[in-house]
């Protein structure tokens, strides 16, 4: 069983050395997590159908995240803790409900399977060469090089990552540019400022309307993964805690990684600021206006490409049309650059979640079992790697037997997150008002969005819970 979590230690914070732009990384990642989602699947597909008109609830979702974001950040700084360790601190109970929501959404890796789907399209275009179990394959072993193969597995993240960011942010302002017109921009546009605008229908009941608008951005667990990518990157008092390595190359010291606080001096308060103000800057920059920005160029080749000509792909189909009308307009380039748009966008969020949610186990089991603590963190991380791999490739074969479709993944994964999120963001607000120092805690703004934040996640948990007992 579980031993109570040790106090944290008192430690002055470390000082920020380095100027906001040699640190950057942890942002861009979040935003790499984002894109395989609600940003390049489901909000495209809902203006597929819709239009332009529920643009503004994209755009609330991720504003509502950033919030989110500030107080993950603010716990990390303060602590050096993972914000799972400081849920622990507030109850262990609550852990063995995140394991199982896991567990379960280890059975639905939509990421992987759209990536294989995205390959299969790259090379062999809408013929169905090998199932889709078998093009995750590929894909699971890349995802394990690049785990597994360098020394430090966050910074191997980070650059590729940001790499594939870049490429796909600049790709789609060429497609942008090439399909469209500032009319159709205007529009686009006009669906931001449209508040409160919501179109249903059989195929799109409310449930999945509220489902996308929790999504998009990290929605879910993925925002607890942030704390892991700021406490590697060494912000704040994550620089006392040791950084993740690969098992293969490291195995790493058994460790119990309890956080530290900071006595409340003029000093420290400082420090606090400056490294806060990197926390703000890192999302706002990033995780918000980035991830808009691309959310709103996929958003928008699917108005210009597919909503303007009444194309309504199915979800197996969505990536596979959208580049087929853009070889109608821009020629073989413009297929094949969104091929391999679509092809980037899908590994970066399953190398992002997959890594994330190794650490997130890891963190759990270390928590909650005991026995666990006989390995390091790099050998379990491992140990749970070699595991949930092969039960990713088993699950696509099983649900593509079952005809069981990639956007039913995600909304499905949509209803899991957003129901953790209604238990996990009022407790990251706790926390902070309970553990951190005065002048560290949260102030009134950040309490206001973040219990707003925590309404609008539990309201979709209850919602979802009466309907699924109503249906």
């Amino acid at each position: 069983m579980a031993e109570s979590i040790a106090p944290l230690k008192e430690h002055d914070l470390p000082d920020r050395e380095k100027s906001f732009w040699r640190m950057t990384g942890p942002g861009a990642v979040m935003v790499g997590l984002s894109i395989g989602s609600g940003e390049m699947v489901l909000w495209p597909w809902i203006t597929a159908r819709f239009g332009a008109d529920m643009a503004w609830a994209a755009v609330l979702g991720i504003f509502v995240q950033m919030w989110v974001n500030f107080e993950i950040g603010r716990w990390v700084i303060s602590t050096g803790e993972s914000a799972l360790t400081g849920f622990s601190r507030v109850t262990t109970k609550v852990i063995w409900i995140f394991m199982l929501m896991m567990f379960v959404l280890a059975w639905l890796p939509g990421w992987a399977r759209a990536t294989g789907v995205s390959l299969r399209h790259l090379f062999f275009g809408i013929e169905k060469v090998g199932a889709d179990w078998m093009w995750c394959v590929p894909v699971y072993l890349l995802i394990f090089c690049l785990l597994f193969g360098p020394k430090r597995i966050y910074s191997t993240i980070e650059k590729i990552i940001g790499a594939l960011v870049m490429f796909i942010v600049l790709s789609m302002i060429v497609v942008a540019f090439r399909i469209g017109t500032w009319s159709d921009a205007a529009e686009l546009g006009g669906g931001v400022l449209n508040f409160g605008r919501i179109t249903t229908t059989e195929d799109f009941s409310f449930m999945r309307f509220f489902g996308a608008f929790v999504f998009v951005g990290a929605g879910g667990f993925g925002q607890v993964f942030y704390s892991y990518y700021l406490r590697d990157k060494g912000i704040g008092m994550g620089k006392q805690i040791p950084q993740l390595t690969s098992a293969l190359r490291d195995s790493g010291e058994v460790t119990q990684q309890t956080g530290y606080i900071f006595p409340d001096t003029e000093e420290n308060k400082r420090r606090f600021r400056d490294w806060y103000l990197y926390i703000k800057l890192d999302n706002f920059l990033y995780f918000f206006l980035l991830n808009v920005f691309m959310t709103m160029l996929f958003m928008f080749g699917a108005l210009v490409v597919l909503y303007r000509q009444g194309i309504v792909p199915s979800s197996s189909t969505l990536i596979w049309d959208l580049s087929l009308v853009l070889e109608s307009t821009m020629g073989m380039f413009g297929q094949y650059l969104f091929l391999l748009v679509a092809v980037c966008a899908m590994f970066s969020t399953q190398l992002a979640v997959a890594d994330g949610s190794y650490r997130m186990w890891t963190d759990m089991l270390h928590t909650t079992v005991s026995a666990t603590r006989k390995l390091s963190e790099s050998q379990l991380y491992f140990r749970l790697a070699c595991f949930f791999m092969p039960i990713g490739v088993f699950t696509v074969w099983l649900f593509d037997t079952l005809a069981v479709g990639v956007l039913d993944f995600f909304f499905i994964s949509a209803a899991i997150n957003g129901t953790a999120m209604a238990i996990w963001v009022p407790m990251i607000l706790y926390m902070n008002l309970k553990y951190l120092p005065k002048s560290a805690k949260p102030g009134i703004l950040n309490i206001v969005m973040v219990g707003i934040a925590s309404l609008i996640y539990i309201a979709f948990a209850l919602f979802t819970i009466w309907e699924k007992v109503a249906g």
